[in-house]
């Protein structure tokens, strides 16, 4: 029997709505609130150098909010470090992060930044947040996040998500293998794998079918799909899917 498989809701975007007019409507802290009602298991949340979306205020209100798990993702930085460790989130997920993206493009080079990663995945670990690495699905990376002590790490899914869209189905069954064959490695190395990013009605299910995948992080796509059908719905309709799959 597989693995029950989790649902983190992002809910950067709600807050990018609110930004793009000031004030506080809408509020991600509702948006968490609806997440926790309807059966996501943990809340998402990027606070990013220029906060375009997160608010360094929102974070202690969404934990206030909810018992759902917060999963902070963050630079690797000094700065986000000292944040992480004075909200003790949950969990932190360390992305790449560049001031110019639109949103988080490629996985971290684990491998290549080891030595800027070490320290920061030792003082979240030392007091208790659980870390994730934010890489591509590749055995290279996955080899550095164990070397880093990391306890989880999340497949970039934006590769598998673009063929899927474009229709090129060589291309979405070379990507659905390579992840699928990660996601094996990792659990067989103890760590636990995550999927996300640009995961949607239509390309879900051959994602959450992976048995070792634990947990899917989605967030733009519901967001979006909140403004025709309501979060609530958005999110028992993805819920149902992912469970299907299962």
């Amino acid at each position: 029997m597989n693995r029950p498989l989790r649902l983190g809701v992002n809910i950067d975007h709600v807050a990018t709505i609110r930004n793009a007019r000031g004030g506080d409507h809408p509020d991600p802290v509702r948006a968490a609130e609806i997440v926790a009602s309807v059966g996501g298991d943990g809340i998402t949340a990027h606070l990013r150098e220029d906060r375009r979306h997160i608010r360094d205020a929102d974070l202690k209100r969404i934990q206030e909010a909810t018992d759902l798990p917060l999963n902070l993702e963050m630079a690797a930085t000094e700065e986000m470090l000292e944040i992480a460790l004075r909200h003790m989130p949950h969990a932190a997920c360390i992305v790449p992060e560049k001031r110019e993206e639109r949103t988080t493009e490629g996985g971290l080079d684990a491998a290549g930044q080891h030595n800027t990663l070490a320290p920061i995945v030792w003082k979240l670990r030392d007091r208790g947040i659980r870390v994730s690495l934010f890489i591509e699905a590749d055995e290279r990376q996955l080899d550095a996040a164990l070397k880093l002590g990391a306890e989880v790490v999340e497949f970039h899914t934006g590769e598998y998500a673009h063929a899927h869209l474009d229709g090129e189905s060589e291309k979405v069954a070379r990507e659905l293998k390579r992840i699928s064959d990660m996601a094996a490695l990792a659990a067989k190395n103890g760590i636990e794998p995550h999927a996300g990013h640009g995961l949607t009605y239509e390309n879900v299910q051959p994602i959450a079918a992976i048995p070792q995948i634990a947990e899917l992080n989605i967030g733009h796509y519901l967001v979006g799909e909140a403004v025709f059908v309501g979060l609530e719905q958005a999110v028992r309709h993805m819920r149902e899917l992912m469970d299907d799959a299962r």
